[in-house]
């Protein structure tokens, strides 16, 4: 992992099991804390698990702010090399930004990654929260204003489960973003992101790895236009799930132990130690 600021703490985790491993990657502006429940559920299936944290987080909007998506793609891949040299197959498994990540690992290193756990991938951000004024956002965020701007999240913030919420906003709007990640974005990183995002679509078709793509059907924060993009654009197997009672946190929300369930399986698919459901393993789409 690189250097940690002042300001930062290091909320990264690993989990020891078998010779199959599993990398998983938060969003932006998120935290290794929302991918731990689909860690600890994989590793109690007996899976060698690495949350790692991209560089930039965990710390406060500076941290952030004085990286880009190079940096975290690069964090990405120091945390890949690492858990790769302690397992036999390895599977990368992100949320929102961290399955573009997992994405563009992929394009990169065909090879080296058997399976891809996509959970609601964001390209664009264009759900039912975003203003439909959005589109004015690339001319904007180059202004005097637009580059000191910062986006503040939103009511739902993502979840659906209104305890769950509650305590995340809290944690949020306190300061502590180790464990519930930064309130708000700042314009550059929003414009990194979007870098990141047109790499990784002319990149799709280099994507090999079989994959099982999870979003919630009324996702806030990123439409059906993600995954089905990244379906159609993919050149290895793919399956899409949706989820009906969960918004784009779908790794926290109330459909977690279903993300679990359903990752477990695709592991055990992949790796042949579990039967595939058909006849023809890995749909290009199946909805639930």
């Amino acid at each position: 992992m690189t250097a940690l600021s002042p300001t930062q703490r290091d909320m990264s985790f690993f989990i020891g099991g078998n010779d199959i491993g599993v990398l998983l990657l938060h969003g932006l502006t998120g935290t290794p804390v929302e991918m731990r429940y689909v860690g600890r559920g994989l590793a109690k299936a007996g899976y060698t698990v690495y949350g790692a944290q991209l560089a930039g987080h965990c710390g406060n909007e500076s941290d952030l702010a004085a990286t880009g998506w190079k940096d975290w793609v690069s964090s990405a891949n120091h945390a890949f090399d690492f858990l790769r040299q302690r397992v036999r197959k390895l599977f990368i498994g992100g949320l929102s930004m961290g399955a573009i990540v997992s994405l563009h690992l992929a394009s990169r290193r065909p090879g080296e990654v058997d399976g891809l756990l996509l959970y609601g991938p964001t390209l664009k951000y264009d759900g039912w929260t975003i203003p439909w004024y959005s589109f004015l956002l690339k001319l904007l965020i180059s202004t005097p204003i637009g580059k000191r701007y910062v986006f503040m999240e939103k009511h739902p913030y993502g979840i659906k489960d209104d305890r769950l919420r509650a305590r995340v906003v809290k944690n949020m709007l306190s300061g502590n973003s180790a464990d519930a990640g930064l309130a708000g974005l700042p314009s550059f990183c929003l414009k990194e992101m979007w870098r990141l995002s047109d790499v990784v679509e002319a990149d799709l078709p280099k994507v090999v790895a079989p994959s099982l793509i999870l979003h919630a059907r009324n996702d806030d924060v990123a439409s059906l236009k993600n995954p089905l993009k990244i379906l159609a654009g993919i050149a290895g197997p793919a399956e899409l799930v949706l989820l009906n009672d969960s918004y784009h946190m779908i790794t926290v929300d109330r459909e977690r132990e279903l993300v679990v369930e359903r990752s477990i399986d695709h592991i055990q698919r992949v790796c042949g130690t579990h039967p595939a459901p058909s006849s023809v393993p890995l749909p290009r789409q199946q909805l639930a």
